[in-house]
C-alpha cells in the first residue's frame, strides 16, 4: 500500500541520514536523492490528470495518519513542485496551535518581507524520524501557487503557518531543515528533546 511504501523509504531515509547523506555535497545514497533535488514544476495539464489528483489525496491521507502538519512531493517521492499542509485542531501532536484549513499548493513562490525578523522554533520532518532541531525562519511570508484546481493562491501567512510553508518549499529546492539550522547544538531526538528541552521552553514546533 501506499502508507506501507512509504513507511519504509521514510525508516530507511533516517537512516542513511545518520550516515551522512543530509550534507548537500556528500555522495547521495538513492533513498535521500529526491530530498537532495530540485522539484520540477506542474503544468496546468499535469494538475489536472487523475494521477496527480489521486497522489494529492494520497499525500494529504499520509500527512494526516504521521499527525503532521505539511508534506511536499518529494517526500513521497515524487519530484514536482507541489505541497499539502493543514493544521487540524484534534491533532494530538498540536493542541495549542492556530488551526490552518486543509492547504494544497502547486509550484508555490514564497515572497519574505526584507527587514522582517527571524525567529527560532523547532522543527522535525516526517522524512527525518526521531530528530529535531531549531531552525531560524520568517515571521511572516507570502504564498503564491496554485491550488489542486489550478486557480491562483496569494495568501499573507504568519506565525506557525508561516513556518509550515517555507519548510515544505524548502523540500522543493532539495533544502532541509537540517540546513537552515544555525549550528547544530540543539540537533537532538525525540527523546532528549522531550526530556532536556520541552519542558523548559514552548517555541514554535513543526513536523513536516
Amino acid at each position: 500500500s501506499f502508507f506501507l511504501i512509504w513507511r519504509r523509504r521514510r525508516r530507511a531515509f533516517s537512516v542513511s541520514l545518520l550516515s551522512g547523506c543530509f550534507s548537500k555535497n556528500a555522495s547521495k545514497p538513492p533513498l535521500c536523492s529526491m530530498l537532495r533535488s530540485v522539484a520540477a514544476a506542474v503544468s496546468r495539464r499535469e494538475l489536472q490528470s487523475s494521477a496527480l489528483q489521486r497522489l494529492i489525496d494520497d499525500m494529504i491521507n499520509t500527512m494526516r495518519e504521521y499527525q503532521g502538519v505539511g508534506l511536499a512531493a518529494p517526500q513521497v517521492h515524487v519530484s514536482q513542485r507541489l505541497f499539502v499542509a493543514e493544521v487540524q485542531r484534534q491533532n494530538p501532536r498540536y493542541p495549542d496551535k492556530p488551526e490552518l484549513d486543509l492547504l494544497v499548493c502547486v509550484n508555490p513562490r514564497l515572497t519574505f518581507l526584507p527587514a522582517l525578523e527571524k525567529v527560532s522554533g523547532w522543527e522535525g520532518c516526517l522524512s527525518i524520524a526521531g530528530l529535531r532541531g531549531q531552525v531560524p525562519r520568517a515571521t511572516q511570508v507570502q504564498l503564491q501557487g496554485w491550488n489542486r484546481d489550478g486557480q491562483d493562491l496569494n495568501l499573507d501567512l504568519s506565525g506557525f503557518a508561516s513556518v509550515v510553508a517555507q519548510h515544505e518549499t524548502d523540500h522543493l529546492d532539495g533544502i532541509l531543515y537540517l540546513d537552515r539550522m544555525i549550528g547544530l547544538s540543539t540537533l537532538c531526538f525525540d527523546t532528549e528533546y522531550e526530556r532536556f528541552w520541552q519542558r523548559s521552553e514552548e517555541p514554535e514546533e513543526v513536523e513536516a
